[in-house]
């Protein structure tokens, strides 16, 4: 079984899209021990409590590198986690931590892109295309290595709202593949978790 630590900082609708193919035994062998929020009062928490999974509010490093070993975390997922990772937790955690990012990165990717102003950036570019894309994370912003991107067609009279809804989709459907994908390459488990420091 991969343990996997959900990280977010908002709403958690990729949280949920990931729930909701668990249960429904579309990514075998992958369990969500925790869901961490980098802080109070966002939606993904109650997600996480409504499935049954224990959510938690971290802020510091030294915190989230303890909570994710006691955990026995094996992946690290960012749903919209809003937080540059300390190198600390990337050494520790390298090519198992995760992001899905709202466009075909290397366009529209790095510091200050997130949220709406990334569709924004594609519609005022002029492109025919976006799409999402399923990274792993390293030490810069959305730099991390490509392991999958699904492109999604900008429609004419598409406004950042419309976009981002169009690109959401395919995010909760590429960030199961690229999980399924990451888990595939893990090496095996014996006894307990050989991987966190």
């Amino acid at each position: 079984m991969v343990n996997i630590s959900v990280l977010v900082s908002g709403g958690g609708t990729n949280l949920q899209a990931l729930i909701d193919k668990i249960q429904g035994g579309e990514l075998e062998g992958a369990r969500i021990v925790q869901v961490i929020a980098s802080r109070e009062g966002v939606y993904a928490l109650e997600r996480a409590a409504k499935a049954g999974i224990k959510g938690k509010v971290v802020k510091e490093t030294g915190r989230l590198l303890q909570e994710l070993a006691e955990a026995e975390t094996d992946l690290v997922v960012l749903a919209g986690y809003m937080k540059v990772l300390e190198p600390a937790v990337i050494d520790a955690y390298r090519k198992r931590i995760i992001n899905i990012h709202p466009s075909l990165i290397p366009k529209y990717c790095g510091k200050g892109f997130y949220g709406k102003r990334v569709h924004q950036a594609v519609l005022d570019g002029g492109e025919s295309v976006s799409g999402a894309t399923v990274h792993f994370v390293d030490e810069g912003v959305d730099t991390g290595e490509i392991i999958l991107q699904r492109e999604v067609p900008v429609k004419p009279g598409d406004t950042a709202d419309t976009l981002a809804a169009r690109v959401l989709e395919t995010e909760h459907v590429i960030l199961a593949e690229g999980i399924k994908k990451v888990m595939a390459e893990l090496p095996e488990k014996e006894g307990g978790n050989q991987w966190a420091e």
